[in-house]
């Protein structure tokens, strides 16, 4: 079993907290991602699981053991790094199988692990080139292939993807994900990108200036973040917040925007923040995809309001607007017939089914 715990984990460097008291459970056999902005601990976290990086305080498991001060050799796990990290000078096959002719595995089940892990990735045919005849993406799934041949205990992935294209990202993704299913070994990846977080992740770790602020599946950092950063990290275009306040209008609970665009809450949103003082600053959070243009039939909990839109983003399937809403910037997604055009008129709806409720001053949701 590769279960892999980290204890209240500190890294500083100096007088620079890298990494604040973490505490980290990842089951075996579960792909875990470490998202967050530049600077905010992850790829430190990711190297100190590999015995790249020391730590300055607490504890790191592998399996139920203490690996603090076992070397990275001495750790059995492999590593996928951004820079794919390959000897120009060797052949794909021997690239591969470098590591277990370290360890000086027997050469026929070197040459049937380097086989599979070919066949897996789908680059049988190129065993024997050398890495600058290689494009970006075969040279990442070398790299994987590396990885793969050791079967270690742990999987580390550090931005695999960054130096890749748009088109060959998702590609890459999927292989990723489809490896995954095939060689279940614990797996942590550390990305700037949500998009990959969301995509590869059975769990996403946010991470915030050496912090999490959250841990959960896809959906649940989608859908029910608890802070404003993971409202507003997860999901692009990114949450709209703008500026609220509530109401007892006619003994139900309203959220006000504006002078003039009140809403009455839904009755399940308006039990859950009865208890919220009314002299709290708020932010009402709203996904993009919960602006959209009104329908003639209008459902329980969803408002309409008339505005002036500023700008338009035709995508297709789709068009992001954007509107002012007492100098706040608020994008909506709406059907590409809704007639939207810029500086054009629209009636919208917004459904506060789906609205969350945040603390300004905190920036936690309510």
């Amino acid at each position: 079993m590769a279960q892999v715990t980290l204890r209240k984990v500190v890294k500083k460097y100096d007088d620079t907290l890298a990494v604040r008291g973490i505490d980290l459970d990842i089951a075996d056999k579960e792909f875990v991602v470490l998202v967050g902005p530049s600077g905010c601990g992850k790829s430190t976290t990711l190297r100190m699981i590999a015995g790249l990086e020391d730590i300055s305080d607490g504890d790191i498991m592998i399996g139920g053991d203490v690996i603090n001060d076992v070397p990275p050799k001495d750790r059995d796990i492999a590593m996928v790094f951004q820079n794919y990290a390959l000897y120009p000078h060797m052949t794909v096959a021997e690239n591969m199988s470098f590591g277990l002719r370290l360890k000086r595995y027997p050469k026929a089940e070197i040459k049937s692990r380097v086989d599979e892990a070919a066949r897996m990735l789908d680059i049988v045919e190129l065993v024997d080139r050398k890495p600058k005849q290689l494009s970006g993406g075969q040279r990442q799934r070398v790299a994987m292939g590396r990885a793969i041949v050791r079967n270690p205990k742990v999987f580390l992935f550090d931005e695999p993807l960054s130096n890749l294209d748009a088109k060959l990202r998702v590609q890459m993704r999927i292989e990723i994900k489809k490896v995954h299913q095939k060689v279940r070994t614990t797996t942590v990846y550390v990305t700037h990108d949500q998009v990959e977080a969301m995509t590869l992740a059975d769990r996403v770790v946010v991470m915030n200036h050496g912090r999490i602020e959250q841990i959960g599946t896809p959906n649940e950092l989608y859908h029910k973040p608890a802070t404003k950063f993971v409202a507003s990290f997860i999901g692009s275009p990114a949450m709209n917040f703008i500026p609220c306040r509530l109401e007892e209008i006619a003994g139900k609970l309203h959220v006000r925007l504006t002078d003039r665009i009140v809403f009455p809450l839904p009755p399940a949103r308006a039990a859950r923040y009865q208890n919220v003082p009314r002299s709290d600053k708020l932010l009402l959070g709203l996904r993009p995809e919960h602006i959209t243009e009104a329908k003639q039939h209008a459902e329980a909990g969803v408002e309409t309001f008339d505005t002036v839109l500023d700008v338009t983003e035709p995508m297709g399937m789709e068009t992001l607007i954007y509107f002012t809403m007492e100098g706040t910037q608020v994008c909506g997604r709406v059907n590409p017939n809704a007639g939207a055009q810029d500086g054009g008129p629209l009636r919208l709806a917004v459904d506060l089914n789906n609205m969350h409720l945040l603390n300004e001053a905190s920036g936690a949701v309510l």
